[in-house]
């Protein structure tokens, strides 16, 4: 049975974790680099991870005998890669703009679903109803899609300068972030 208050708390965190609104220059970036951004494959992909791993996390990962420490330092070195290429201004990620690969990867995963959203979700299975999971994600979805939509229009309104200053600010928040998941999950 869906429960309002159940809704709002898992959309509330789950927005919190997936951040899109600060993924807005590595969206732009990304944007810039590939010539598009298709939002509604990175939306779609997103969707069905979240709900694969919704349902099938814990035994994906003890398949590959994975723990989530291991999980979350492998997204962490991907943002690490991701935030030397916004301060830098190097190419990491190598892209072929035919495939609109860059809008499965790095956009629909892990910066929309990494890490992170992963071990969020399988967290709230164990506090809150399905029913009511899946409603937030689709909340959360709805969302990501329209930020990846205005793209464009937001890239035009912050202009070159806004940009790239955007870019590189951001760019350090990411490397810092990397290594706190990094020590945070490092295990000796």
């Amino acid at each position: 049975m869906l429960d309002l208050k159940q809704i709002f708390s898992v959309t509330l965190i789950l927005f919190a974790v997936i951040d899109i609104m600060g993924s807005i220059p590595i969206i732009i970036e990304l944007r810039r680099r590939e010539g598009v951004i298709h939002s509604e494959k990175a939306t779609l992909v997103a969707g069905v991870l979240m709900i694969v791993f919704l349902f099938l996390g814990h035994e994906i990962l003890k398949l590959f005998g994975l723990d989530y420490a291991s999980f979350a330092m492998a997204g962490a070195i991907v943002i690490f890669l991701m935030g030397l290429e916004m301060v830098l201004g190097v190419h990491i990620f190598q892209t072929n703009t035919t495939t609109g690969v860059g809008s499965i990867v790095p956009l629909a995963f892990p910066l929309i679903v990494g890490a992170g959203t992963m071990t969020t979700l399988l967290s709230l299975r164990a506090a809150y109803s399905l029913p009511n999971i899946i409603v937030g994600i689709i909340l959360n979805l709805i969302f990501v899609y329209v930020v990846l939509k205005s793209s464009g229009w937001l890239e035009r309104k912050l202009g070159p300068a806004g940009t790239d200053i955007l870019r590189k600010v951001f760019g350090v928040i990411l490397l810092a972030i990397a290594i706190k998941l990094f020590k945070s999950n490092i295990q000796f």
